[in-house]
């Protein structure tokens, strides 16, 4: 009889359907579940690191900007200082100056004897005006002429020589005889040359 009953214990399942087994789906959304947390810690880490940069970034727009404002209130001050009577009596007594020092140092004797050589009959100076633009002599020049042909060899003679260059005509006018104080000279010239010093 033991025996019997023993024999009669068997597992049977008595549910209509059978019971599934969800260790494999458990095991991948876990997988799935670790690797989505994973990725947003990521992206949260990368979005804190670029509000982070760019909050940097805006502040030292704003330092820079402060910067610019306070460079353009010193432009304007210093500008509005130029403006002023006494800055511009300054300025121009030192642009005064400093024409009397290039005057002083511009070799007046070598360009007299320069031009002595290349100044052909039936021409003559009537005025020259040095200024020095950075270290070479730029020379105006106003010359009485004789004649047409006189003109012509003078062009010819100061673009020829080798210390003048850079000859610029700038007007030719004929001449009344009292304007010239009395003298033969027909037309005047004015002219700029570059001097080599």
């Amino acid at each position: 009889m033991g025996a019997a009953v023993n024999a009669m214990k068997l597992r049977l399942n008595l549910s209509t359907t059978p019971q599934e087994n969800n260790r494999p789906f458990l095991a991948i959304s876990a997988v799935l579940g670790s690797a989505g947390l994973l990725a947003l810690l990521v992206l949260s880490h990368a979005a804190y690191s670029s509000w982070q940069s760019n909050r940097d970034l805006r502040g030292d727009i704003a330092r820079w900007q402060e910067e610019i404002r306070v460079s353009r209130q010193k432009q304007q001050n210093l500008q509005e200082y130029f403006r002023t009577a006494g800055a511009r009596e300054v300025i121009d007594r030192s642009a005064f100056l400093n024409s009397l020092i290039d005057e002083r140092s511009f070799p007046w004797t070598k360009i007299f004897m320069d031009l002595e050589r290349t100044l052909p009959p039936g021409v003559r100076v009537v005025s020259i005006s040095p200024h020095l633009v950075n270290g070479r002599a730029e020379v105006g020049l106003q010359v009485g002429v004789v004649s047409d042909e006189s003109e012509i060899q003078f062009l010819e003679a100061i673009e020829k020589s080798p210390v003048f260059s850079k000859i610029e005509v700038e007007q030719v006018r004929p001449v009344a005889q009292a304007a010239v104080g009395g003298g033969t000279d027909k037309i005047l010239l004015n002219l700029t040359v570059w001097y080599a010093t």
